[in-house]
């Protein structure tokens, strides 16, 4: 782990500080106290001298001074001296190698005698020898090595201090998975087990919460006794489905009812009734499991409803007799029931449909079929066969590729705006032109380059549109692009190769980018995506994740990925003023997000109403028909 040492690099400085303000002070204290000493020990020599004088030298003769004076003269590396009586010299000396410099000392003796002598400066020294810079450096390198030992220690005590900085350096980032995972050995003992169990316990907060996220939804959009959607949930879906002019993509809606349930759960009990219908549940979910999109819900007590968008009328009539047909195989395994025991009615519906005209004719087919007599399944036909999804596999395969290779993709944009009406960024959308010069829109085009498995190729020429055409003729260089990405794409280990040399290689446009994953891919492939999203985060785009409420799963995912922006799915926004349930779920997602930077978008906004409530739950930016359609960047 890289710490910052910042802490260590602070008490380290100022322990030195402190030691090298020691070692002035003694070096001070100390070269004072030796001039003091080597003065007074000089003084001591001339009043020794003096005493002598007095008593030996005094009456003397001449010659007798010269003599005795001489040696002690001498000794004492004497300059000069000169011992007088009034005017009369009684003794003169003077150096053979006078200095400029020196201590004069004048004295008066007995008898008016007085003595003048000049000493050299007691710590003069003209000269270091070899002996003493040895004595010097070995002392340098013992004071380092004593440094340096010291040094060691005092950074080895703040190791465990390190540490705790080290965590709460991660706290501060928000990587608390990390801060929890390297509980190390931090001092105080009692600070990091502190920080530790705060961690457990806010993670155990976060679960908590993602838990409480999926109770509301549970509560408001499930239905409790078999645990999918409920009546609430379906009108939300095919709301979100359809808009003022109709149905926006192809499908199919099926109604089936379970004649006399009442019946059935008096002959063969609570339990092995709930059994049968939990048995039957199963089943329509796994055939809908490879469905994008697709909706299950009850509508009421005995009858339940099905919606598969993006779907031919073929593959509607043979996936009515599938769900039929492994409906029955469930009841028959478990009781001998009636004939007519289960019946299926379907509406086919294209772009522009009613939504309330399309319920009323799956319920006219819902009663032809139970008029046909037996457990049978009916087709309201209109003749609503899509020229688009009548095409083949082997069509389709040939008219994306032939797109991609001409570069036939249009890019659309539609604004998204804050909460100050100013753009936020740009979502992305793309059309694809037919040999006819038609636009195909990709509610049509992309489950079949999903089914062929070209989604990465085209979904990197979108990215690289945006980069070298969008992004350049932009004047303002502060607007993003957001680009959506499918769990293909982000599985394509070429892809995300080429993705990560991209924004490496255009790594300033990289912030300006924003990458919208479906909430339902990020909750069911963790694992798969964890790594590619946090690539994409470093490299400097940010990650947002769409269609948020569409499916009743946990929030906890939001934990697990670098997630910038979230974006709620039509269903949720769809008259969210006169939706007391919707604004509770929005209400419980936004304070999940408390003290994040995690912000919330909303999608499909058609009403000033709901863009005002949006702005009361405290949704930062919206987009939808209110603000401007998706038009096309040239």
């Amino acid at each position: 782990m890289v710490l910052t040492r910042i802490l260590t690099k602070k008490l380290t400085s100022f322990w030195l500080m402190s030691l090298g303000g020691m070692a002035t002070i003694c070096f001070v204290t100390a070269l004072l106290s030796f001039f003091q000493l080597t003065y007074a020990f000089q003084q001591q020599k001339v009043l020794e001298l003096e005493q002598v004088i007095k008593r030996q030298f005094i009456a003397s003769q001449p010659a007798d001074l010269e003599r005795g004076l001489l040696p002690l003269l001498n000794a004492y590396q004497t300059q000069s001296f000169s011992l007088k009586q009034g005017d009369k010299t009684l003794f003169e000396y003077q150096s053979a190698q006078p200095q400029s410099t020196g201590v004069h000392y004048y004295r008066e003796l007995e008898n008016g005698v007085a003595m003048a002598l000049t000493l050299p400066q007691p710590f003069n020294k003209h000269e270091i020898s070899l002996y003493e810079w040895l004595i010097l450096i070995i002392g340098l390198i013992a004071i380092s090595l004593l440094v340096k030992v010291g040094f060691s220690w005092f950074s080895a005590q703040l190791v465990g201090i390190e540490e705790l900085a080290g965590r709460a350096n991660l706290i501060l980032n928000g990587e608390h998975d990390k801060a929890l995972a390297e509980k190390g050995h931090g001092r105080p003992r009692m600070i990091n087990r502190a920080m530790t169990q705060l961690l457990l316990e806010l993670e155990a907060a976060h679960t908590e919460r993602a838990r409480f996220d999926q109770f509301i939804r549970s509560n408001t959009f499930l239905d409790a006794e078999t645990g999918i959607g409920n009546r609430l949930f379906l009108q939300h879906r095919l709301d979100a489905l359809s808009h003022h002019s109709g149905m926006m993509t192809p499908g199919v809606l099926y109604l089936f009812e379970i004649e006399e349930l009442d019946k059935v759960k008096l002959v063969l009990g609570e339990q092995e009734a709930n059994e049968l219908l939990s048995q039957i549940i199963n089943s329509v979910n796994q055939i809908l499991a490879n469905k994008a999109n697709s909706i299950f819900s009850r509508r009421f007590y005995n009858q339940f409803a099905v919606v598969v968008p993006q779907i031919s009328q073929k593959e509607a009539d043979q996936l009515a007799a599938k769900l039929l047909k492994a409906a029955l195989n469930r009841i028959n395994n478990l009781t001998d029931t009636a004939d007519d025991f289960l019946h299926l009615g379907g509406a086919y519906f294209e772009v522009g449909d009613d939504k309330d005209a399309l319920v009323e004719e799956a319920e006219l087919a819902l009663r032809s079929a139970q008029f046909q007599g037996g457990s049978s399944w009916f087709m309201y036909d209109k003749g609503a066969i899509h020229s688009g999804l009548s095409r083949g596999s082997v069509r389709w395969r040939t008219f994306l590729e032939d797109v991609l290779v001409s570069k036939r993709v249009f890019l659309f944009s539609q604004p998204v705006m804050d909460s100050d009406l100013q753009a936020h960024h740009q979502e992305v959308f793309c059309r694809l032109r037919d040999t006819q010069g038609n636009f195909v829109r990709a509610t049509l085009f992309l489950p079949m380059a999903i089914k062929c498995g070209l989604t990465p190729q085209l979904e990197r020429q979108i990215i690289e549109m945006v980069l070298f055409d969008l992004l350049p003729k932009q004047g303002n260089e502060s607007l993003k692009f957001s680009i959506n990405l499918s769990l293909d794409t982000l599985t394509s280990r070429a892809f995300i190769r080429w993705l990560k040399t991209t924004l490496l290689e255009y790594r300033h446009l990289a912030p300006y980018i924003i990458f919208e994953v479906n909430e339902g891919i990020l909750t069911h492939n963790q694992q798969a995506l964890i790594e590619p999203l946090e690539m994409i985060s470093k490299m400097g785009s940010m990650i947002c994740v769409d269609q948020v409420g569409q499916q009743v799963v946990s929030t906890e995912y939001l934990q697990h990925y670098p997630i910038s922006l979230i974006k709620l799915h039509r269903s949720i926004v769809s008259q969210i003023h006169l939706r007391a349930e919707n604004q509770l779920f929005i209400r419980s997602l936004i304070s999940g997000l408390f003290r994040t930077e995690v912000q919330v978008c909303a999608e499909g906004v058609e009403s000033f109403e709901e863009w005002q409530t949006l702005k009361i739950l405290g949704v930062s930016a919206a987009q939808g028909s209110f603000f401007g359609e998706p038009i096309e960047d040239k």
